[in-house]
């Protein structure tokens, strides 16, 4: 038996759903062909064979098994496929500035829109739509501080500036017109606290906290707060500040925080913000396991940049994220500072 073989053989006996869209296997005493992952009983090796695809196992004369469905788009590698397809035709007609309905995407890939969500939400962890709306706002961010929101605004596939001010407050946290402005009419209070890794700048909008910095002087965090909102208004607040960082330390003893959030960023970096405040203190996952948790277990490198833009320490604690050898790195405010906060959330758990 060779490698390829082998390998085959051991996928089927361990039903491994990673297969699937690889191969089929066929079965002579019963003139079936499936899936690797095929529930059904696993017959003997001697009367197995092995074929590309459903094709070449139908004109060996093998029939398609009922109950897996080796044809079917609903199989995970095969599912994962159109995924990726329907993306690619989402982010092509948004480069060719033009916007592009969910039905239409269906229509291409020649299946019914209720089933593309049902696999968009399975494989990309949203719906079409939402990843449709977070690409058409990457495209409209990259130019509106240059060529202006009216142009932006269509060249992004926004057909009118209702649907572009209606989905603005989720996905830039501000209308975008303040965005295009580098957040001018927009008010940030802010103020400076203490906390166990060094100074705390917590800035918040009537929306909840925008942006946690860690530093060691307040004018050091004063500059990053105002390169980020360079036409904001900025209001001292000290009070809700040492509340909030108050708060936002008690997390590391495990006690929920119920602070509010205005996080600012795309579909994908929010569902990735969302899994790491559900890592619980003092445990730490790798960038590969949110990943698998997300249902992006190939996106590893795409959640560590969505990891690196996290901009609300503590609150979406990206530091309970390791490399997958348990390296302590990609930490923002600095490793030490990362050695830091997992210390003290382990001896608190501990204790």
């Amino acid at each position: 038996m060779n490698a390829k073989i082998k390998d085959a053989w051991e996928s089927v006996v361990a039903r491994d759903p990673r297969a699937d869209g690889k191969f089929v296997f066929a079965v002579t005493t019963t003139g079936i062909y499936c899936r690797p992952s095929c529930p059904a009983r696993r017959p003997l090796r001697e009367n197995v064979s092995f074929f590309r695809g459903p094709a070449a196992a139908e004109a060996a004369g093998f029939r398609e098994c009922r109950r897996c469905r080796p044809r079917s788009e609903g199989g995970p590698a095969a599912g994962a496929r159109l995924v990726r397809e329907a993306c690619r035709l989402i982010v092509a007609r948004a480069e060719a500035e033009e916007g592009m309905l969910i039905a239409d995407v269906a229509r291409q890939l020649n299946v019914s829109p209720s089933k593309l969500s049902r696999l968009f939400a399975r494989h990309a962890g949203m719906t079409p739509k939402k990843f449709s709306v977070a690409r058409r706002f990457d495209k409209f961010k990259k130019g509106a501080r240059t060529a202006g929101v009216t142009e932006s605004q269509y060249a992004a596939g926004f057909g009118s500036a209702s649907r572009l001010y209606e989905a603005a407050r989720s996905y830039l946290g501000m209308t975008p017109g303040a965005y295009a402005k580098g957040g001018k009419g927009e008010v940030i209070a802010y103020g400076c606290a203490d906390s166990p890794v060094g100074r705390l700048l917590i800035a918040s909008t009537a929306r909840g906290l925008c942006s946690v910095e860690i530093g060691d002087s307040d004018a050091a965090l004063m500059k990053r707060l105002k390169a980020r909102f360079p036409n904001a208004e900025l209001r001292p607040d000290a009070k809700a500040a040492a509340v909030a960082a108050k708060a936002l330390t008690a997390t590391l003893s495990g006690k929920p925080s119920n602070v509010k959030l205005d996080p600012r960023g795309t579909a994908f970096q929010r569902r990735v913000w969302d899994a790491l405040r559900e890592i619980p203190a003092g445990r730490t996952k790798t960038y590969g396991e949110v990943a698998r948790e997300i249902g992006r277990p190939r996106a590893t490198r795409a959640v560590a940049r969505a990891i690196a833009t996290n901009c609300i320490a503590l609150a979406i604690p990206c530091h309970r994220v390791v490399g997958a050898s348990g390296r302590l790195s990609g930490y923002r405010w600095g490793p030490e500072r990362k050695r830091r906060l997992l210390d003290l959330e382990r001896a608190r758990d501990a204790a």
